[in-house]
């Protein structure tokens, strides 16, 4: 666990991707799990793989309620007791089953979690209420700003000001486009309530800012209308071809851990 336990604030990503998505953050003392989109066992395997046992986490934060994202969210919760907190709108999808330890949050109202401060931010995106978090803690922020449509104004405040960044790079627009995917599809994904393309992620992070930023991430990338390398293309010039703050979180492999601080 010497990851989770090196000082600061950090976070590690369990995968990353449209088979499932899970991300780690922690201060040492409190260890969140953001969305658990993988089966119990593979989630237990990868939370193994950087040095955690789930009756370490103190609870699973969730986004919405897409299959990606929430897969493993009831099972684990039932397993190891863990507490859920999530949106009314998400528990109504009726996705989840069973939470034993189930808490509401509310869209820009901040709560916390033993040590670390977590605001739950409304986002453009095709489900029943869906957010995304950024959580604070050590004297350092992160956000987590995947699967959202387009870069409203309303996501652009709300994540100024943060030294971690966990950003979705979904597609490349010419890969989506000729790609194999149904017009419908197409139209899904590429839309304003769908997922972030490449050119949208880096107009992001320019009118959010680079000057604080330690670590950018990018994140959710599309198996079939992306690669890792047209996502860093898009970003490194706003850095002046300096890669080095920029890490991929990777479907199988995910992320290792990362501190800010």
């Amino acid at each position: 666990m010497s990851g989770a336990a090196s000082g600061g604030l950090t976070f590690a990503s369990l995968g990353s991707g449209s088979k499932g998505n899970a991300t780690l953050v922690s201060d040492g003392e409190t260890h969140l799990l953001v969305d658990c989109g993988f089966g119990l066992k593979e989630t237990e395997r990868r939370l193994a793989r950087l040095g955690l046992h789930p009756r370490q986490l103190d609870a699973v934060l969730v986004t919405h309620e897409h299959g990606d994202h929430i897969r493993g969210v009831g099972p684990l919760a039932r397993r190891h007791k863990v507490p859920v907190y999530l949106t009314p709108g998400t528990w109504l999808s009726g996705r989840l089953g069973e939470l034993p330890q189930r808490h509401w949050i509310t869209p820009q109202a901040r709560f916390a979690v033993k040590g670390l401060a977590i605001d739950p931010i409304t986002v453009p995106h095709d489900a029943r209420e869906p957010v995304q978090f950024a959580i604070s803690g050590a004297g350092h922020r992160l956000g987590l700003l995947t699967d959202l449509g387009h870069p409203s104004a309303h996501v652009v405040e709300a994540f100024a000001g943060c030294d971690g960044l966990v950003l979705e790079c979904n597609h490349d627009r010419r890969m989506l486009a000729e790609g194999p995917y149904p017009a419908s599809l197409k139209r899904r994904v590429g839309g304003d309530w769908g997922h972030l393309a490449n050119v949208q992620a880096a107009w992001l992070l320019q009118r959010l800012g680079l000057d604080r930023l330690q670590r950018i991430v990018c994140s959710h990338l599309s198996e079939h209308n992306n690669r890792p390398e047209l996502a860093l293309e898009a970003l490194v010039p706003l850095l002046d071809g300096d890669d080095s703050r920029l890490r991929i979180a990777a479907q199988d492999d995910g992320l290792a851990w990362q501190t800010l601080g």
